[in-house]
């Protein structure tokens, strides 16, 4: 745990250790890598949380890759979603004909994915794919599945390597359940 965290240690239990996520998000890479050849991705970073995974991801899928940011918030500094997506930052460029893969941090209830999954494919995209770090199926309130899952998590509150609470708590290296 770094410094910035020693202070609430008490609050976090590690659910997955950095070795582990490091090592899914390898494999992750190598599984996108063969499934698209060498064609080249257009990577969709959700802002904020999947920053650091999305960074990490793209190195391990490696060739040609395009990377766009898109600002998304559902949470507005709670623990729970509060099923209204807020578009923050839109995509700079265009999605037509390209293959892409939203990167997500977390699917929870599935209402964003969902909605960004439709709004994505208005822009006429050659494929969308989804690969999120965490996926929590207990809370899935409309069904969504993604492409492609790095870890299934039990219903807890999440923070730590892109995830946050009131914006605290990314630079973790690890996932980390946190308890008030």
């Amino acid at each position: 745990m770094n410094a910035a965290a020693n202070k609430d240690s008490s609050q976090f239990r590690v659910l997955i250790p950095e070795d582990r996520l490091q090592a899914r998000v390898s494999e992750l890479g190598e599984q996108i890598r063969r499934d698209f050849g060498d064609r080249p991705i257009t990577c969709i970073c959700v802002l904020k949380g999947s920053f650091i995974f999305t960074a990490d991801l793209v190195r391990a899928v490696g060739g040609a890759i395009e990377t766009e940011f898109l600002g998304v918030s559902s949470y507005h500094g709670g623990t729970q979603t509060s099923g209204v997506v807020q578009i923050t930052k839109d995509l700079t460029t265009t999605i037509e004909d390209k293959d892409v893969i939203v990167i997500e941090d977390i699917i929870d209830t599935g209402l964003t994915m969902h909605y960004l999954m439709e709004m994505l494919a208005v822009r006429k995209p050659r494929s969308l794919s989804v690969c999120t770090l965490l996926d929590k199926p207990a809370n899935r309130e409309v069904e969504m599945v993604a492409d492609y899952v790095g870890f299934s998590i039990p219903d807890e509150f999440v923070v730590g390597y892109g995830l946050d609470l009131g914006e605290r708590y990314r630079n973790l290296p690890h996932i980390a359940v946190y308890t008030p």
